[in-house]
């Protein structure tokens, strides 16, 4: 039996199981690339470092002024780079503290943008920090 022949076979069997040939390429539609590894524990160690602001600014309401400091000097340094950025977190301090925690710590794409610049630099000592650091370098090396 030549090729021509197995394709023609091939063809009618496909055809009595209901399957049509397909005659012309459809393009697919385009889907948002998936995140790399990389860049979903970035924003992982972020989310965990903001969750761990909440928390101690919320034994110590006077810490939200350590944001507000930073985002008057982000001001007096002029727009910059990151103007939208300041003027998103602006918004955000001005409302009440449930607010600010409850969207500093969500999961939306919004919380994500803001998590990237943030002003709340100074609220957790060094020592803190350097706990969720070496937390996500570790479940790096494990990956």
């Amino acid at each position: 039996m030549t090729a021509a022949e197995r394709m023609r076979r091939w063809r009618e069997r496909r055809r009595a199981r209901g399957l049509k040939p397909v005659v012309c390429w459809m393009p697919r539609r385009r889907v948002a690339a998936p995140l790399s590894l990389d860049r979903r524990l970035l924003e992982a160690r972020s989310l965990a470092l903001h969750v761990m602001v909440a928390f101690k600014i919320d034994g110590n309401p006077g810490l939200l002024d350590v944001a507000h400091r930073n985002l008057a000097r982000w001001r007096e340094r002029g727009s910059g780079a990151h103007g939208a950025s300041k003027r998103a977190w602006s918004a955000v301090l001005d409302r009440p503290w449930p607010e600010i925690a409850a969207l500093i710590t969500e999961q939306s794409e919004r919380a994500v943008r803001l998590r990237q610049i943030t002003p709340f630099l100074g609220v957790l000592a060094p020592r803190e920090k350097m706990r969720i650091y070496s937390a996500f370098r570790a479940l790096q090396r494990v990956m």
